[in-house]
């Protein structure tokens, strides 16, 4: 692979392969806008001042890189903390009347501050979320105070959000031009909801300027090039499905942002692997099987963590003494590389990705590393990386069913379901 990966490598930084325009990322955590990021720095904390809840409302890549740094970060359990934060509530993410309602409820009387994060503000599941909750804030502040909770986040100079925030005096900062959405967790779309609830911002660009100079490397040495290399040589051998197991349930997130980073970028031309995420050792007792004895169409890749984040130690116990004293970290270890033997043995390849701390530093690099490895294994694949033309499908047949596009469309569509449900 080591020829493919130097010219991927090559082509990416010098700009000459497809979708080059979407590159920005590749050099972001060299050149952060500073005048910008003091301002999420200040928004952040006026968040904190004002408000006991945040609503961040975005899909895909405007919500799942800040959700999982905010559950990486401070475990699934993050409204509960007693820290001085808000509590963050995610929406607009999907189209369930029962999730908003809910988020509505959990909201109650508490001061709120809402957060919605749209590259163009047309998509419609975060368009209809932004309308729910804009309401509530003006009910509850009115126009100009409900105006001073709002905070956008959106092109820098055109769009339907971004022409209504400069109308209303919503603040806003911006999603670059040259990085599309999955790659854009390091910028303000991540950085704002992360530095609202106390994250440690600054070493999480650190660990993210760390990764990319350690990995502007262009040797067989260099971790990205690895991982994107054993991907690649696993699909010429015929796997179908890449199987991330992450071993900690506060990574459940972080394998949601892994999917659509990896789905979004390989999956077309009728190319690629499909990304999908367990957690271990919950899901070995459920999944374990498939994957011990199941059709050999998938490989895995094992995240670790090279060290203890909460050492609890078990309770001694008559059944157990052999495990008297060691901690559950330990244990855990323990069972990853039994888990990662077994599965050899049943034919499933799996290699490791050891994360040395599971801090903001760390997470910093692990994304810069992920994203990395997705756009050189883009390129050895054979596709363009930084894409995404299948996602407007649904999204025309959609909005034909509710009547956007005009009848002849609808009715056709009405047609076709009616035949399906016949069959």
């Amino acid at each position: 692979m080591e020829e493919k990966l130097r010219k991927a490598h090559r082509d990416l930084k010098e700009k000459r392969g497809p979708g080059a325009e979407y590159t920005g990322w590749l050099s972001l955590p060299g050149r952060i806008d500073k005048a910008e990021y003091l301002r999420v720095k200040a928004a952040a904390s006026r968040i904190r001042r004002q408000s006991k809840a945040l609503v961040v409302i975005g899909i895909g890549g405007s919500y799942l890189g800040a959700r999982a740094a905010i559950e990486f970060l401070f475990t699934g359990a993050y409204n509960e903390r007693s820290l001085d934060a808000p509590r963050v509530y995610f929406a607009g993410n999907g189209l369930s009347g029962k999730q908003v309602q809910t988020v509505l409820e959990l909201l109650g009387d508490a001061d709120f501050s809402v957060l919605v994060v749209s590259k163009s503000g047309s998509t419609l599941e975060p368009a209809l979320a932004f309308e729910l909750f804009l309401e509530r804030l003006e009910r509850k502040y009115g126009k100009q105070g409900a105006a001073d909770r709002v905070y956008v986040t959106t092109d820098a100079k055109k769009g339907a959000l971004k022409a209504r925030a400069v109308r209303e005096g919503f603040e806003t900062f911006t999603v670059p031009d040259d990085i599309g959405g999955r790659y854009s967790v390091l910028s303000s779309v991540g950085l704002l909801p992360m530095a609202a609830m106390g994250a440690d911002t600054d070493g999480i660009l650190l660990g993210a300027y760390q990764a990319m100079r350690a990995l502007c490397e262009e040797n067989v040495q260099n971790p990205a090039w690895r991982y994107a290399a054993a991907r690649n040589r696993m699909y010429e051998q015929g796997k179908k499905l890449e199987l991330l197991s992450i071993f900690e349930p506060d990574f459940r997130s972080l394998g949601e942002w892994w999917k659509q980073l990896f789905g979004e970028s390989e999956g077309k031309e009728h190319k690629g692997l499909f990304p999908v995420c367990a957690e271990l050792t919950a899901d070995l007792h459920s999944l374990g099987q498939y994957i011990q004895e199941g059709e050999r169409h998938l490989f895995e890749t094992m995240l670790d963590v090279g060290e203890d984040r909460a050492p609890t130690r078990v309770v001694p116990g008559e059944d157990w003494a052999y495990l008297d004293g060691r901690s559950f970290y330990e244990i855990n270890r323990q069972a990853r590389l039994a888990a990662a033997l077994a599965h050899a043995d049943g034919g499933v390849p799996n290699l490791t990705v050891t994360l040395e701390r599971a801090d903001a530093r760390g997470l910093g690099w692990l994304f810069y590393f992920f994203e990395l490895s997705c756009a050189l294994s883009g390129y050895v694949l054979g596709v363009n990386p930084f894409d995404q033309p299948g996602v407007e499908e649904y999204k025309k047949n959609m909005f034909a069913l509710l009547g956007k596009t005009g009848g002849q469309d609808r009715q056709r569509l009405l047609s076709r379901i009616a035949e399906r449900e016949s069959q």
